[in-house]
């Protein structure tokens, strides 16, 4: 009996403190949050994991808590008989009471919603343990869906979890590949398989084969004849003489040499146009001086002409009458008589 009421003892007592423990964590996590504004959104996915209490987060910063949990159908039904054909109605209503002074002053709600904010579910790692994440998201991927009820708090979209996000994809993929005629598709590949083995045996395929087997023997003969080893040493012999011969001192003189010639010839260059200047002006005055000289020897020639002429008559009557040379009158000339 004392080993038994012993028992009941440490029972009772770890059930205490196991109590006092959740009553702990229940007032340091809500203390804080007793006054906000109440807020409300509806998921399509399973809730489990989320309880009353849990938090609400804004890009990992606790900023309020889940007040309440339950159905759509339960809250906003539009009679008796709950509409379940409808799927808006199988929603499952999450409602959260926020501290709106951790978050400064925001625009109105509606106003928020139209810039992207929405809630989502979320759990921290490996626990399960689930929270509301609230953030802003694309608000074209993830448009507002109407509700047709008032909501008696303030309304904010949802969006799938990143684990249902995954979960459809693959449920997606795993339609799609349902949708594939495996059966068919193997017997494809089984087809194009045996066409491509007898390709490679007797068909087209083979015979590049065989050809490029070939020559790929005929390069390597005539790699091993040209005697690529002798020929690579001709090459990195003539390189060598080819850099000896650019480092030599001959041919940095030789190209210092025709550098300093090339300077010399810009500077001839340079001077080349007043050169040319110069000889124009002493061509346009030889020819002035020429001109001057023909207008001057003009008239001397005329009177070298007229003297020659007159030389030319004179020599002409001596040598018909020498007589005239002594006398210097011409002889008389005969008379008709005389004949």
């Amino acid at each position: 009996m004392q080993g038994r009421g012993a028992f009941l003892r440490v029972g009772l007592l770890v059930l205490g403190g196991a109590l006092l423990l959740v009553g702990l964590i229940w007032f340091l996590g809500g203390r804080h949050i007793r006054d906000g504004t109440l807020f409300e959104t509806y998921f399509r996915e399973s809730v489990q994991g989320l309880e009353i209490g849990a938090p609400v987060k804004f890009r990992g910063v606790t900023i309020g808590r889940v007040t309440e949990i339950g159905l759509v159908a339960a809250e906003y039904s539009p009679g008796r008989t709950v509409p379940l054909d409808r799927q808006i109605y199988r929603l499952v209503l999450v409602r959260a009471l926020v501290d709106t002074k951790r978050i400064a002053q925001l625009p109105d709600t509606a106003d928020a919603v139209e810039l992207g904010l929405r809630a989502r579910l979320a759990s921290t790692g490996l626990t399960g343990v689930a929270y509301i994440e609230m953030d802003f998201v694309n608000p074209r991927r993830f448009p507002v869906e109407p509700v047709p009820w008032t909501p008696v708090a303030e309304y904010i979209p949802s969006i799938p979890s990143t684990l249902t996000q995954v979960q459809d994809a693959a449920q997606q993929f795993l339609s799609r590949l349902d949708q594939v005629d495996l059966v068919r598709l193997s017997d494809t590949l089984t087809t194009l398989l045996a066409s491509l083995q007898a390709s490679l045996s007797d068909g087209d395929a083979h015979t590049v084969l065989v050809r490029l087997a070939t020559l790929l023997q005929t390069t390597d003969q005539a790699l091993k004849a040209a005697d690529v080893g002798a020929l690579s040493a001709d090459l990195k012999r003539t390189s060598t003489a080819v850099r000896e011969l650019a480092e030599s001192r001959d041919l940095q003189r030789t190209l210092a040499n025709a550098a300093q010639a090339s300077d010399r010839l810009a500077a001839a260059s340079a001077q080349l146009p007043a050169l040319l200047s110069s000889l124009q002006s002493t061509t346009r005055r030889a020819d002035h001086g020429v001109a001057d000289v023909q207008a001057a020897i003009g008239p001397l020639l005329r009177d070298l002409q007229v003297s020659a002429a007159n030389l030319r008559e004179m020599t002409d009557s001596l040598r018909r009458n020498p007589a005239q040379l002594v006398t210097g009158q011409p002889p008389p000339r005969p008379t008709e008589g005389r004949r």
